[in-house]
């Protein structure tokens, strides 16, 4: 048995493209529509160098202090947000300088984090049940703040049940549910941090063996090995 499964282990990294090709797959699509949905190309009213700059609209949250983010050159920094997501996502797509462009979506990722998510602690969406939310093993071990996002969880429990029977009484929810149960949205740092720890680990292991354009790449212009 210890001989079969050394033997099953040597054999992995012939296949160790597979994770890298499945990550990149993943983000590939997130970022390519998070730069698009910045960008004007789909605008029908923008035309020639226009559509290929940041909305106006995203160009005005990233400078507005009120009700933005309050950022310095708002329209440099928009433009540099939406191509390096948009281009970044395609270079996923085929694993081409993987290494490098995964350093900006990095930053991109820690500036969102930052500066739109923070505020709202961790959870993308508010867990319901303190019972099954990973805040209650961080309790377990006396971390600050677990516990307050336990009670969190049993308040917004309680005004989920409201809005359930608000919506029973009042709708159609045979139609309301029909795509999905409704939940109570945090926008805390949990996707940002996510995406950040999967390009971290293909800034490290690159894009991977025989399923992207840079593995070729390199095996191309690296010097033969001597005998």
């Amino acid at each position: 048995m210890i001989t079969m499964y050394k033997n099953f282990i040597s054999k992995l990294p012939c296949f160790d493209g597979i994770p890298a090709l499945l990550i990149r797959l993943y983000l590939a699509p997130i970022f390519i529509i998070a730069g698009y949905s910045k960008l004007q190309l789909g605008n029908p009213d923008a035309s020639g160098l226009a559509s290929l700059m940041a909305d106006p609209n995203i160009v005005a949250w990233f400078g507005n202090e009120d009700w933005g983010l309050g950022l310095p050159f708002p329209t440099l920094l928009a433009n540099l947000a939406a191509w390096t997501e948009f281009l970044g996502g395609w270079l996923l797509v085929f694993g081409l300088l993987t290494r490098l462009i995964s350093i900006p979506l990095m930053f991109t990722m820690v500036v969102a984090a930052t500066t739109v998510h923070l505020d709202h602690g961790w959870f993308a969406v508010t867990p319901t049940n303190p019972d099954t939310s990973s805040a209650k093993v961080l309790d377990w071990v006396g971390i600050d703040g677990a516990k307050a996002s336990l009670e969190n969880s049993q308040e917004a429990a309680k005004r989920l049940d409201a809005m359930r029977s608000l919506l029973e009484e009042n709708g159609n929810t045979d139609w309301l549910y029909e795509t999905g149960n409704i939940v109570v949205l945090n926008n805390g740092i949990e996707f940002s941090t996510t995406y950040f720890i999967m390009l971290l680990a293909l800034f490290f292991i690159g894009a991977g063996r025989f399923t992207s354009v840079d593995y070729f790449i390199d095996k191309k212009l690296a010097k033969p090995t001597e005998c």
